[in-house]
C-alpha cells in the first residue's frame, strides 16, 4: 500500500531502525538492514537468530515500529523518512540481503512519510502522509 514515490524511498535506503519490546515492557531500538518486497518488510541478523529484536518477538511481542529516514547533506532541512507500525513474525527466505536465513518479517499495519511525496514543510507546517494497511 505505499506509494510509488514511497516504494522508490524505501528500496533507495539501506539502513532503518526497528523497536521492539522485552518480556518486561523496555522498548529497545536496534540498527539494522532490511527488504521489502511490496507487501512486508524483512530484517535478517545472518547467523545471530538470538539478538535482541529477534528475541522479543520469540517472546511474544510481536508489535514493532520501524523508522527509515534521511537528510539531505546538502540542505539540512530537507528531510525525508518513513515511520511504519506493524506485526512481526518469522520466515525462511531463500534470498535476502543476509542470504538465505531466518527473516524477521513486518506486516505494517500503518505507515507516515514525509518528504516523500511532497515537501517535508508546507507555509512552517510538518507535512505527513499517513496510510492505514488493511
Amino acid at each position: 500500500m505505499l506509494t510509488e514515490k514511497e516504494t522508490q524511498y524505501v528500496n533507495s535506503q539501506r539502513l532503518a531502525r526497528i523497536g521492539t519490546v522485552t518480556a518486561e515492557g523496555q522498548p529497545d531500538v536496534s540498527p539494522v538492514g532490511f527488504d521489502f518486497d511490496g507487501q512486508y518488510f524483512y530484517v535478517g541478523d545472518g547467523e545471530n537468530q538470538n539478538s535482541r529484536k529477534f528475541l522479543n518477538i520469540r517472546k511474544g511481542n510481536d508489535k514493532v515500529a520501524m523508522a527509515i529516514d534521511d537528510v539531505n547533506p546538502e540542505d539540512p532541512d530537507d528531510i525525508r523518512g518513513m515511520k511504519i507500525y506493524g506485526s512481526a513474525d518469522f520466515v525462511e527466505r531463500e534470498e535476502g540481503y543476509v542470504g538465505k536465513n531466518e527473516y524477521i518479517r513486518i506486516k505494517p499495519d500503518v505507515t507516515w512519510s514525509w518528504g516523500v511525496e511532497a515537501p517535508t514543510f508546507e507555509d512552517k507546517k510538518f507535512v505527513v502522509n499517513k496510510t492505514h494497511w488493511t
